[in-house]
């Protein structure tokens, strides 16, 4: 079976909409209850060191559901496209749930209830 991963993106982590949120608890929730296999957070993976990171994680052909908590899904669907392509990744095995403006409990449940959907 592969494995599950959220990866944490805040743009750079200036952004107003992050700022209810401590994004480190957020992982350490998800991290200490075994939600996924792994946790990462990235500070703007629409950049172009966050292209290059998800094709070199996406390489792994282990992973079975890459779930990413920042913006819009259908905008990370979007900007992560090129990345996925490359990497052969399947962009089923995405799914993005947006967290923005969000305190930190919500943003947990946001992500908890999107695993439990995907």
């Amino acid at each position: 079976m592969g494995k599950t991963g959220l990866l944490l993106c805040v743009c750079q982590g200036t952004c107003p909409s992050f700022h209810k949120m401590d994004v480190f608890e957020v992982l350490n929730a998800l991290r200490r209850e075994n939600t996924f296999d792994f946790v990462a957070l990235h500070p703007q993976l629409c950049a172009d060191d966050g292209e290059e990171y998800l094709k070199t994680l996406t390489k792994n052909h282990e992973i079975d559901k890459l779930y990413v908590a920042g913006c819009d899904p259908k905008m990370q669907s979007k900007m992560y496209r090129d990345a996925f392509e490359e990497s052969e990744f399947p962009r089923e095995k995405h799914a993005g749930v947006d967290i923005r403006n969000m305190t930190t409990k919500e943003a947990i449940k946001a992500i908890k209830d999107l695993k439990k959907t995907n």
